[in-house]
């Protein structure tokens, strides 16, 4: 019987793949910040940075981290077949598995996630329009997953947001937070 993959293990290699690819956790942090000041006036980036972190704790975020680098990376070597190789290496308009694999993600977070995710999508702000840009590598996948992460970020925020403004008690915010963490 094969061994199960630490979880320490599938973190660090989704956030060495993101590091890798030029992805830090203070751009998609500078997204969520630019998502949420128009609604919290003392939003800092602390705070920001924090729900990026915690969203990056996820193992659906991870896996789907995993999943999509690799196949941005097979795409840059061209280790896919045909047709699937040149739909991934032009991110073809109708191939929307990218999409897909990302959103997966953003659905725990509620519709809050999974609208924000797709305005980032069509938008393309921040980091995501680099990696979008970006002619001499293939982000085909990246671009929607970093998009993932950071809608899923600030709608974890916003909650959060309400609750302090609601006065709920931090020791309640944060059973809610850790639970929402599961997967």
């Amino acid at each position: 019987m094969l061994k199960r993959v630490p979880c320490e293990t599938v973190e660090m290699a989704a956030r060495k793949k993101l590091a890798d690819r030029g992805v830090t956790v203070e751009a998609i942090a500078q997204i969520v910040y630019d998502l949420q000041k128009p609604y919290a006036e003392n939003l800092d980036m602390a705070s920001c940075l924090e729900s990026a972190d915690a969203v990056l704790n996820k193992r659906e975020i991870q896996h789907a981290i995993l999943v999509g680098v690799e196949l941005d990376e097979l795409a840059e070597k061209g280790l896919l077949s045909e047709p699937l190789l040149s739909m991934v290496r032009q991110d073809e308009g109708l191939f929307g598995v990218d999409e897909t694999i990302a959103l997966g993600s953003v659905f725990g977070f509620g519709s809050i996630a999974v609208t924000t995710f797709g305005y980032l999508d069509k938008q393309k702000v921040g980091i995501i329009e680099e990696l979008d840009r970006e002619k001499n590598r293939v982000h085909t996948f990246l671009d929607d997953l970093v998009a993932s992460i950071a809608a899923s970020a600030s709608a974890r925020l916003a909650h959060r947001i309400r609750d302090l403004e609601e006065n709920r008690r931090l020791v309640d915010i944060r059973k809610r937070e850790e639970e929402d963490l599961i997967g």
